[in-house]
């Protein structure tokens, strides 16, 4: 079992930027691919990024892998999403996620709110 905590989200303006952080309860070394996901109310959870233990980084689009950094610090059990260049329409509850085994383990989510 693993549980993760996401925290670094809130209400910006567009243009400004924000870190996301998705802290584990297990070591980090021991914590194959992180993803971070997205969902606005009324859609489907959208992929956003994905680290492998390795240090790997895939982006789900071109605007992302342009705006978005994801990076992992194992040595503080922590997955991080730099977010610049914040858009309205990156509004939006931000979930991590990492498999173990056949289980899917979600944090809490952070609301990010890109607004004027």
């Amino acid at each position: 079992q693993v549980q993760l905590v996401e925290s670094g989200g809130g209400l910006v303006q567009p243009g400004e930027s924000l870190r996301l952080s998705c802290v584990s309860s297990r070591s980090m070394f021991n914590i194959p691919a992180v993803t971070w996901y997205r969902q606005t109310p009324g859609k489907e959870r959208e992929l956003v990024a994905v680290i492998t233990n390795g240090g790997s980084a895939t982006y789900a689009t071109d605007s992302v892998k342009a705006r978005f950094a994801i990076s992992r610090d194992n040595t503080k059990n922590t997955v991080y999403l730099q977010m610049n260049s914040l858009k309205p329409e990156d509004t939006a509850v931000y979930y991590c996620a990492t498999r173990l085994g056949s289980t899917i383990y979600w944090g809490q989510g952070t609301q990010v709110t890109v607004s004027s």
